[in-house]
């Protein structure tokens, strides 16, 4: 079967069978000619290489597909009416239940986006994990990869990066089912965090398209009230002018809100509950945040070829140990009868998941590489990182074009 980013025969080892050619050009000026100037301010850009992946249409199809199967499988594996059992295996906060039930049993509430990180082996597509709620490399995704063609004059060359668009879909979609409520829109984040601000200005951008009255606001800017005529969300739009939000879209994740945060995921939850605001992503997505339901799937579907095999307890073999909420590679640890590699993190006290291990493909630099895989209604959009170890969200972003035989 076909390999990862070519065709090439498969021994098992990791598969140096990744091409890469030469992509230059300025990537900025593109983006800043296209009114796209926060794009590149402490640069999205500075991930680009000056180098592209020829990536097989055919792969290509196949990557697409398995995050459109995988969604299915993962919403079909959750249990009717998510007994407490089940949210507990998970290690979801308790303080969350209430609304994660509400939002999986009432479709208002709606799953915008998430990203699926799969490696390419020579039996297809595998699952490392689902970014369900707060994924990021939106910009790299969406639009600093599309912008790198025109900036190396390759503007007939064709994407797996139909990202922006699902989004449109999506945020339009979810806006009808909830039209009893106004359609204003804050969307939020960390405000030290740059990389989130930028996530959230494509996500502000792609909601009002869908027909939003958008705005940005830092998490500590916006004001949560659940007493009398004030109840619900408000930020100030304009000197002493200020705006009520019915819908919430943040990049603080639920986890977080609810362990570190209590009284904001308790505002939250009354407000949810008396439908003052609808949040996305969603609080159910959590359950699929947590690294935990990747042992809960196995067991659904075990030795499907999507999967590999995971457990909440060591396994035979060469294994990856995972914490169920960990971000960006913080302490994880590779196993092979003894640690042969870790990650330093702050999620060392988490429970932790067991996956046995897989080769990424390589290129001839020894660089490895990880598809990262948005779903947004379906799988629309493919970008790749590559790095001389574990991946992490500082690891290099390649755009890529698609190589289509006839």
């Amino acid at each position: 079967m076909a390999n990862f980013l070519s065709e090439s025969s498969y021994d098992g080892a990791a598969d140096k069978s990744v091409r890469v050619i030469t992509h230059q050009g300025n990537v900025n000026a593109v983006l800043q000619g296209l009114g796209w100037t926060w794009i590149t301010e402490e640069g999205c850009a500075n991930y680009l290489p000056g180098e592209a992946v020829l990536l097989p249409e055919k792969i290509a199809d196949g990557l697409l597909n398995a995050a459109t199967q995988l969604y299915d499988m993962m919403v079909a594996a959750v249990p009717e009416n998510l007994p407490d059992a089940f949210l507990r295996v998970l290690d979801i906060p308790e303080n969350l239940w209430p609304i994660i039930r509400l939002s999986w049993n009432d479709d208002r509430h709606w799953h915008i986006y998430g990203r699926f990180d799969l490696v390419q082996t020579a039996q297809g597509p595998k699952l490392l994990e689902f970014n369900a709620d707060t994924a990021t490399s939106i910009p790299e995704t969406a639009v600093v990869q599309w912008a790198s063609l025109a900036a190396a004059g390759k503007n007939d060359a064709a994407q797996a990066s139909g990202l922006y668009e699902a989004l449109v879909e999506q945020l339009s979609t979810w806006r009808t089912q909830n039209n009893d409520l106004a359609p204003n829109l804050v969307v939020t984040y960390i405000g030290e965090s740059t990389e989130d601000r930028t996530n959230c200005e494509v996500m502000a951008q792609a909601s009002r398209e869908a027909g939003f009255e958008a705005y940005l606001f830092p998490i500590d800017a916006l004001t949560f009230s659940t007493k009398g005529t004030e109840r619900g969300v408000w930020g100030e739009v304009g000197k002493d002018e200020w705006l009520e939000f019915p819908f919430i879209f943040k990049l603080l994740p639920w986890e977080q809100i609810a362990w570190e945060e209590p009284e904001l995921a308790e505002d939250l939850a009354s407000l949810m509950l008396t439908r003052n605001v609808v949040v996305a992503n969603p609080p159910y997505t959590l359950i699929w945040q947590s690294k935990g339901f990747l042992a809960w799937l196995w067991k659904a579907y075990p030795h499907h070829p999507l999967l590999l095999e995971t457990s909440l307890e060591p396994i035979r073999g060469k294994y990856i140990r995972k914490p169920f909420f960990g971000r960006e590679g913080q302490n994880v640890q590779v196993v092979d009868k003894q640690i042969i590699e870790e990650k330093e993190g702050e999620y060392g006290q988490q429970k932790v998941v067991y996956q046995a291990w897989v080769d990424l493909p390589q290129d001839d630099q020894g660089h490895f590489y990880q598809a990262g895989v948005f779903w947004a209604g379906e799988g629309c959009a493919i970008g790749l990182r590559r790095e001389k170890g574990i991946i992490t969200n500082l690891s290099q972003f390649l755009p890529h074009l698609l190589e289509v035989k006839r």
